[in-house]
């Protein structure tokens, strides 16, 4: 298959918020263009985005993925659902034994073994030393083969050959979360999933100093002669216009999703799906950073989309000399960095003839976009067009 890539880029203006705090409670900065910036962290990003595939809907529960260290109570609740007669502490040794016989490492966590010792309560069940990424169908796949070995599982799971299907039931049928997002394991590297989708940090583009809010709470039950407040703190937030970014390679989507089909089974539907989800749901998720403190819901006021053969391009260059904005806000400015930045950059580097851009714009700021690429009037036709015109691409001959 052809390599070919889709960039999903937005401008979205966020009022006072805290989206994605460091580790002394602010939000994240970096200097850009020497000038200290707003950041939210793709790893913040991509988790809003992967639920919000779940919250809205936009892919049915077994398209997804789990990611948890507790694998084994997980499998065993689908050993149980498959099959009432087998008892739960039955169930929870061949969720260990499948889980073992893939490869995978799982362990009592000692913090919760001393605890259970000293509250004389029997010993928690085996967890994963990290957060196991596996797809719904991998888990169910998984119980079927210890359902499946049940009658003598220790002698079931020496057989190389049931071991062999253990790993592949892992790394087959991979959920468009995975597919998208990647997976490591570290004790059984051959199962990795490279991910598809590069998410950038988002950026404000012009210059941000957080601030601090001063709170306070009052007791309901004080009396008059009891004044002062029950609690004061502090919060920090900020207020930005972000740039934001990703890169989805369609080619190492479809492979992706491709492995572990049937025969019979198309690649196109799947991707078509997953590429559709990912722009819908990228455009509009939001991290939940301290969102009842600041009720920050917004939505993006230009999404441009670029369906291209050559490699991603991000736009962020155009924001290193930081806009300086006035009582107008930034957002006009900032599109009109892009609608020049574009054109110039794409010429410069002789852009493939072949790309399509999409853009979806809101109110006058962004009115210099519209000549950029063919305009639509939503989001939800903005999504149909490029799912459109990824099976278009799939479906040609390499």
């Amino acid at each position: 298959m052809n390599r070919f890539y889709l960039d999903v880029h937005a401008l979205q203006t966020v009022p006072p918020s805290n989206l994605n705090r460091d580790d002394t409670g602010a939000p994240k900065t970096a200097i850009y263009g020497g000038v200290p910036r707003a950041r939210v962290s793709s790893q913040a990003w991509k988790r809003a985005t992967r639920a919000y595939f779940k919250d809205e809907q936009l892919l049915d529960p077994h398209e997804l993925g789990v990611r948890t260290k507790k694998i084994v109570e997980v499998i065993a609740a689908r050993i149980t659902a498959a099959d009432p007669a087998i008892e739960a502490a039955q169930a929870e040794q061949l969720a260990a034994e499948v889980i073992q016989a893939a490869g995978l490492k799982i362990e009592v966590p000692k913090r919760k073994a001393d605890a259970a010792k000293k509250n004389g309560e029997p010993e928690p069940l085996p967890e994963a030393k990290y957060l196991m990424f596996l797809s719904s169908r991998q888990l169910d796949n998984l119980a079927e083969l210890a359902l499946e070995g049940a009658a003598d599982s220790k002698t079931f799971f020496k057989d190389k050959k049931n071991k062999d299907r253990a790993k592949a039931h892992a790394d087959t049928r991979h959920s468009v979360d995975i597919a998208l997002f990647g997976r490591m394991v570290a004790d059984v590297t051959d199962i990795n999933v490279d991910a598809a989708v590069q998410v950038a940090h988002a950026l404000s583009v012009h210059r941000v100093d957080n601030e601090s809010d001063y709170y306070t709470a009052v007791d309901d039950e004080n009396k008059d002669d009891e004044p002062g407040a029950g609690m004061i703190g502090t919060v920090d937030f900020n207020s930005a216009t972000l740039y934001r970014y990703a890169a989805l390679g369609i080619h190492q989507l479809a492979e992706n999703l491709g492995q572990g089909l049937r025969e019979d089974e198309s690649k196109t539907t799947p991707v078509r799906r997953a590429v559709e989800a990912f722009v819908h749901s990228f455009v509009e998720s939001l991290p939940q950073g301290k969102i009842n403190t600041f009720g920050n819901h917004t939505l993006p006021e230009a999404v441009i989309v670029k369906l291209r053969t050559t490699r991603p391009i991000s736009f962020v260059a155009a924001f290193e000399e930081a806009v300086r904005g006035d009582q107008s806000g930034h957002v006009r400015e900032a599109a009109e960095r892009l609608a020049e930045y574009i054109p110039d950059i794409e010429r410069a580097y002789g852009d493939d003839t072949s790309t399509l851009t999409w853009v979806l714009r809101v109110g006058p700021n962004t009115h210099k976009l519209s000549g950029i690429g063919t305009e639509t009037d939503s989001l939800s036709a903005l999504v149909a067009a490029v799912g459109q015109a990824v099976t278009e691409r799939l479906d040609t001959p390499a």
